[in-house]
């Protein structure tokens, strides 16, 4: 019985994010343009020993870096020891979840993923990701990790991962195009729209961000709510409105393309970093690559533009085993991945802020862009939180994507999306 439900509650989960598809799809390429519909960072350039076991790991990072970083410390860990080797599969952000809740039906999972830190209570529930409490318990790294990143790994009171790092959202903005337009940093929502508008010239848009149909949607959306002083559960107010309005308003007086529907954060980036977009929102593991790919562009990061209040979100993802028969091998990867020492050696490539105390407070001492991030920490929020927090999360990216296509009203949006949120949270 308990097989049976936990198959049904796959079967819901999948038939809801399929449901909730709309337009076309996101390109799956990474930033260099390198078309990776499933790229194998396998950990070895020979085959693995018979001896060793054989683990796989799903990821979703869509940048160069970020694979080239996860492919290092791979081998670093084969290289390790003589009982495991590690191997890695892309799948598209806009694919993960669905192809890992059809995985949890047909029993075809890997041993590990790194997982958006607002879904994992989610797939702990459906009972696939195994319990780390007591396997964890004596590890010294545990009471080093911050409260909020520890949290997202747990479900009642139980321990289901281990963070790998977080991040937020922050205004990136070319410091050339703003100066040609005689134009100050935007600090609140009507400087943006001014400043947004005077920058829209000559095949250049004034302002972008990433609006997929999907989580990478909701994820920079919520910072918009938020500052209005709405919460992540409540759309159909006058503050949520007012959010789904601001985003119409830069879609119609032509500051946005429509075209943000279909671009992913890191198509955001490349049009940024070609000269297409005079600000966008953006994450730091952007960083890296935008010095490595663009070392002559004139740009910097400020806060987000504010309504009533600052507000960004609080990103990041984490490690689970996913249970079964590996569930020790996968283990001791994790470990040697969130090792304090082996994160200091890494996590900067990234771009991200580490979710262990102790390696977070050595990190960015001499770096003013990543000081921004770190100040725009304070105002981020984490994203529900709520085990059916995917189902939520659609339904805010559906009303933001209905709004930029003209389907629907900021109101009517914001009506529908509601009544799908109350009717899981049970008002």
């Amino acid at each position: 019985m308990k097989r049976f439900l936990v198959v049904i509650l796959a079967l819901v989960i999948t038939v809801g994010l399929l449901a909730g598809c709309s337009g076309k799809q996101p390109s799956s390429k990474t930033d260099t343009g390198t078309s990776t519909p499933e790229t194998d960072t396998s950990g070895s350039d020979k085959e693995p020993a018979s001896e060793k076991k054989s683990l796989t790991l799903w990821y979703y990072w869509e940048t160069i870096k970020h694979q080239e970083t996860l492919d290092r410390v791979i081998k670093d860990f084969n290289s390790s020891q003589d009982k495991a080797e590690v191997t890695a599969r892309y799948i598209p952000f806009a694919d993960f979840k669905k192809v890992l809740s059809i995985g949890a039906a047909a029993t075809e999972l890997p041993d590990i993923v790194i997982i958006d830190s607002p879904d994992h209570a989610a797939y702990a529930a459906m009972g696939i990701f195994a319990d780390l409490t007591d396997k964890l318990k004596d590890w010294d790294g545990l009471d080093q990790y911050y409260e909020g990143p520890i949290n997202s790994c747990k479900l009642d009171g139980r321990l289901y991962g281990v963070p790998f790092g977080s991040n937020c959202l922050a205004l990136f903005y070319n410091e050339d195009m703003l100066k040609e337009a005689n134009c100050d940093v935007p600090t609140n929502w009507d400087e943006l729209r001014d400043v947004a508008k005077k920058t829209t010239k000559d095949g250049v848009f004034g302002f972008a961000m990433c609006c997929l149909q999907n989580e990478e949607g909701t994820f920079n959306f919520m910072p918009w709510m938020w500052s209005t002083g709405t919460s992540s559960f409540e759309i159909n107010n006058p503050n949520g409105i007012k959010a789904l309005t601001f985003v119409k308003d830069l879609i119609e007086d032509g500051s946005m393309s429509k075209e943000v529907i279909n671009w992913t954060q890191g198509d955001v980036m490349n049009q940024f970093i070609s000269g297409n977009i005079a600000m966008m929102i953006n994450g730091p593991w952007q960083v890296p690559t935008m010095r490595e790919q663009a070392p002559d562009l004139n740009w910097n990061v400020a806060l987000i533009p504010k309504d009533a209040q600052y507000a960004s979100v609080l990103g990041g993802e984490n490690f689970a085993v996913i249970k079964g028969d590996n569930e020790d091998a996968a283990l001791e990867f994790v470990k040697f991945a969130a090792d304090a020492e082996k994160l200091k050696s890494y996590i900067d490539d990234f771009g991200y802020i580490a979710a262990r105390r102790d390696v977070a407070e050595t990190q960015f001492t001499d770096d003013a862009i990543m000081k921004v991030f770190i100040d725009q920490l304070q105002y981020a929020q984490p994203r529900g939180p709520h085990e059916r927090w995917p189902e939520i999360s659609n339904a805010i990216s559906l009303a933001v994507n209905e709004v930029i296509t003209g389907a629907s009203t900021p109101e009517n949006a914001a009506s529908k999306a509601q009544n799908t949120i109350d009717g899981i949270i049970g008002k």
